[in-house]
């Protein structure tokens, strides 16, 4: 039984191939088209999948789209008649889209996949919650789903039992935690739907000096984590912008402009809007509790990346294991869909083994054989090295700890936001000047930003506060207290960006301000090859912590395809690539020979 899952038409779009109850293939549409957050139809990942999976359109039972287009545009007729006569301009704006496609999804889905079969549309936030059950370790679970907004939920939760999920209440439009955190992303000069990690990073140079104003003026929030907006504020039901000039008044002026210098009013904000964020998701989670009186969370939804708030949910011991959909945004629905059909639908039995998840690590992309990649080289000229799998790890930590920036390509891509040892750009987490080398000279991007570690798991307790796995980089916790540095004096008085530069601890590459990291833990069974090498730097060079950061550029989305690896890699200041089991060396290649202006091909915000 093969069912292909699809989200489209709102942010991130993808494909997913479940077959007999396995995730075989998924993929992002942005990795193909190099269109990031590319929300239109996923025909290339959906070529992916079946590719990958060694099958034909016709040979698919069922196709299960993430949401409901009916209901999304009651909600949008709803609201703009609610406002009216606000919201003309983005009423026009919009309807063409909905008339000539969104409304005819199964239309569409026909006519663009050639597909004859029986097509289903889960609820939103059903998708959600599928994704973040079925493939969860849990026989039993409470599920918590948190984004912008699905059809008219923006928050739901529910239970998972054996093979059925089912929502108890929810939230509904424009009541939206995540379009809370939005409107701070646009007020800070970001771009919404692919900037609320960024304010979520700028938040520890900050102090909370706003969250009284959040709490008093912006939102009604109750013991049990419910919440309503004060839509006076807000400009996002049925305008152009998330803010209106009410909101600005409140925090003392328009919002910032885009590439503009950031200022302490930003990071102040930053830090307000993710305190509040971090208190309502608590207040939730702890009546989720009380209300199912189940052992497990699992989280999705664009709220569930908060990976602050997770780790402060998991330090909480309101429940005993949590567990976060790696895909937790609209890409991760068209798995959640796919699996809604499996179990939920069909009523197939499931089974949990050995306490593990599902999702095989996350890496459910392409891959390339050494062939396809050997090929690639000859038939451009570029030098290259051949490395055996054996030496593969020692090379690698060699280069490593002569400071070195190496580009990692290895096996099949992720699926979701975050590089997880497949399509990564990897350094040392010891040196102190790694962030900076790596945010300005490879990523182009803010110096603020920080940069996750890859740990062995067994030894994630050696270095951090945490007592568990976090394969997924979706959960932050402390450096542990033996590893940190004491500030001086005169450090402590530093404010704002002045913080950026202080080591922290001894391994300051990978140690935000607030002495907290963004922790994947890497196991030999769900990616040997980067297992065998961070081991290898550990046995070496005693440190089994490494700095992991997704390939790519600020703007571009994450390398799908060792050509566009390899132009990465030339268009920085990385030393090295790893292609396979080819390593090139900056210092022997040719320049490249065009004009690409990466920044203005990536429209970077």
């Amino acid at each position: 039984m093969n069912i292909l899952g699809i989200s489209a038409f709102y942010h991130d779009s993808a494909a997913c191939l479940v077959q007999d109850g396995k995730i075989i293939a998924a993929a992002q549409e942005e990795r193909f088209s190099r269109k990031k957050h590319d929300y239109r139809f996923p025909k290339q990942a959906v070529e992916f999948c079946l590719t990958y999976s060694k099958i034909k359109i016709d040979e698919v039972n069922f196709v299960a789209f993430y949401d409901k287009p009916f209901l999304k545009f009651e909600r949008l007729l709803e609201t703009y008649l609610a406002y009216a006569p606000k919201g003309l301009n983005s009423f026009f704006k919009s309807m063409p889209l909905w008339i000539k496609q969104k409304l005819w999804m199964k239309e569409l889905i026909k006519q663009e996949l050639n597909f004859n079969g029986t097509i289903l549309f889960p609820e939103h936030h059903e998708s959600h919650a599928a994704s973040a059950f079925f493939p969860s370790p849990f026989d039993e679970a409470a599920i918590l789903t948190m984004d912008g907004v699905g059809e008219w939920t923006t928050t739901s939760y529910g239970i998972g039992e054996g093979n059925k999920i089912s929502i108890l209440a929810d939230i509904r439009f424009p009541h939206s935690l995540g379009l809370l955190y939005s409107a701070f992303t646009y007020y800070t000069g970001f771009k919404v739907n692919s900037g609320e990690y960024k304010v979520m990073g700028l938040a520890p140079y900050g102090e909370p000096k706003y969250v009284d104003i959040i709490l008093d003026k912006l939102i009604d929030l109750k013991e049990d984590g419910s919440f309503k907006l004060n839509m006076e504020y807000f400009n996002y039901p049925v305008g152009l912008t998330m803010t209106n000039s009410k909101f600005h008044r409140l925090f003392g002026g328009e919002p910032r402009k885009p590439e503009s210098k950031l200022t302490q009013k930003e990071m102040d904000l930053a830090r307000s809007v993710q305190d509040v964020t971090e208190e309502i998701m608590l207040r939730t989670v702890r009546h989720i509790k009380k209300e199912t009186g189940k052992n497990n969370l699992c989280l999705a939804g664009g709220v569930a990346l908060n990976c602050v708030a997770n780790g402060k949910i998991l330090r909480e011991n309101i429940f005993d294991n949590i567990w976060i959909q790696p895909a937790a945004g609209d890409a991760g629905g068209a798995l959640g869909a796919a699996m809604f059909v499996w179990y939920q639908y069909l009523n197939n039995s499931r089974k949990v083994f050995s306490n593990k998840d599902s999702m095989a690590g996350s890496y459910l992309g392409p891959e390339y054989s050494k062939v396809e990649i050997v090929n690639y080289l000859r038939n451009n000229s570029i030098v290259y090295e051949k490395l055996e799998d054996e030496n593969i790890p020692e090379r690698i930590s060699d280069l490593l700890n002569e400071e070195h920036v190496i580009g990692w390509f290895n096996g099949r891509m992720e699926f979701g936001p975050r590089a997880l040892g497949a399509r990564s750009i990897i350094g040392d987490a010891r040196s102190p000047k790694m962030q900076s080398k790596m945010n300005l000279k490879i990523k182009f991007r803010e110096s603020f930003r920080p940069f996750a570690p890859s740990v062995l798991e067994e030894k994630v307790g050696d270095y951090f506060e945490i007592d568990r796995p976090s394969p997924y980089m979706l959960l932050v916790a402390d450096v542990k207290k033996s590893r940190q540095k004491a500030m001086t004096d005169d450090e402590k008085k530093y404010f704002g960006i002045e913080k950026l530069n202080v080591v922290r601890s001894d391994i300051p590459a990978v140690t935000h301000i607030d002495y907290s990291a963004r922790i994947q833990t890497v196991s030999k069974e769900t990616n040997p090859l980067y297992y065998k090498m961070i081991s290898k730097f550990d046995r070496k060079y005693k440190c089994g912590v490494i700095v992991n950061t997704s390939f790519n550029v600020r703007g571009e989305p994450i390398v799908c395809r060792p050509e566009e690896a390899y132009l990465c890699f030339m268009r920085t200041d990385m030393d090295y690539l790893l292609l396979g089991n080819f390593l090139l060396d900056k210092k022997k290649q040719k320049p490249l020979n065009n004009n690409f202006d990466w920044k203005k091909e990536y429209e970077l915000d």
